[in-house]
């Protein structure tokens, strides 16, 4: 029934944009010189819906209508890289927020002067897992450091990981509840008083794989359980798709060290300003755009490319 659902709405959206372009056509046809602003500005409206839905179409995966899980890790570079994924995370953030996917932070750790280590982010909404695909690997960020005395230059790095979400009745990911390692432990970093005094964070780790997830950002040890069993059956996801095609598998790609060489795209902040993808070699001379959540072209291009 979700899938007829979800077929239905898709239909309605090209029979819908169908009827708009007959619409405009007629209107067109009549030749009346006083609706040619009314007939641009839904040409430039069709064109624009047109765009959107030809784009889904390149979203063909298993998963690729489903939400997401996005993780991101500081790599080489000290307490600038934490910030650099501090920064990501805003990015991240930000470009849902233009998209209307609704996003659920399931566990993260702050660095210790700033930014933040390590940041887990649930992201729902239609294709949220086809988009996001598209970045996965090692971002470099190029600056003038806030925290240099000096104020040298810089080179951070972070990866990132995005992930399917794997859904409780998905019959690829089976977890017996005795393979389950549980322990409980008090929350550590920001977050209240009650965070941290009640043993409420909870870590599970998978016996037969050795996968270890956390989870210490709800009040309840209830809630942050079921947050911390949602990356790992999408962490179970992954491995079984690797295991059932005996190498590294597109949702996740080859694992790189997030360090020199290895990024998939470079921000650079000084001595010029430049964001630049290197698998596709898009690239944008707005930085700020960019890191404010304006991902789109990347997007497009990484998907054509991979069609």
């Amino acid at each position: 029934m979700k899938s007829i659902s979800e077929l239905k709405d898709e239909i309605n959206l090209w029979k819908t944009l169908k009827k708009r372009i007959t619409d405009a056509l007629e209107l067109a046809n009549l030749g009346d010189s006083s609706l040619q602003a009314e007939l641009d500005a839904e040409v430039a409206a069709i064109q624009v819906e047109l765009n959107k839905l030809e784009l889904s179409t390149l979203l063909g995966g298993k998963y690729d209508r489903g939400n997401a899980l996005l993780t991101i890790n500081t790599g080489e570079g000290g307490t600038d890289a934490q910030d650099w994924a501090s920064m990501l995370e805003r990015m991240y953030l930000r470009w849902c927020e233009r998209k209307g996917y609704s996003t659920e932070i399931l566990d993260q750790t702050e660095g210790e002067e700033a930014g933040i280590k390590t940041v887990s982010i649930a992201v729902n909404g239609p294709y949220a897992y086809g988009y996001l695909r598209a970045e996965k690997g090692v971002h470099r960020l190029v600056r003038l450091s806030p925290f240099d005395s000096a104020h040298r230059r810089h080179t951070s790095f972070a990866q990132v990981e995005v992930l399917p979400e794997a859904v409780q009745e998905d019959p690829t990911v089976v977890i017996n509840p005795e393979d389950l390692k549980i322990d409980i432990f008090k929350s550590s970093g920001a977050g209240g008083q009650n965070v941290q005094k009640n043993a409420t964070a909870i870590r599970i780790t998978h016996i037969p794989t050795g996968i270890v997830v956390s989870c210490q950002n709800e009040r309840s040890q209830m809630q942050n359980r079921e947050n911390a069993m949602r990356v790992l059956r999408a962490r179970l996801l992954d491995l079984a798709q690797i295991a059932a095609e005996k190498h590294l598998s597109d949702l996740r790609g080859a694992y790189q060290k997030a360090e020199w060489g290895s990024q998939i795209r470079s921000y650079v902040l000084h001595p010029y300003q430049m964001v630049k993808d290197h698998r596709t070699e898009y690239e944008v001379g707005n930085a700020s755009s960019v890191l404010d959540g304006d991902l789109d072209g990347f997007i497009e291009a990484w998907l054509r490319m991979k069609k």
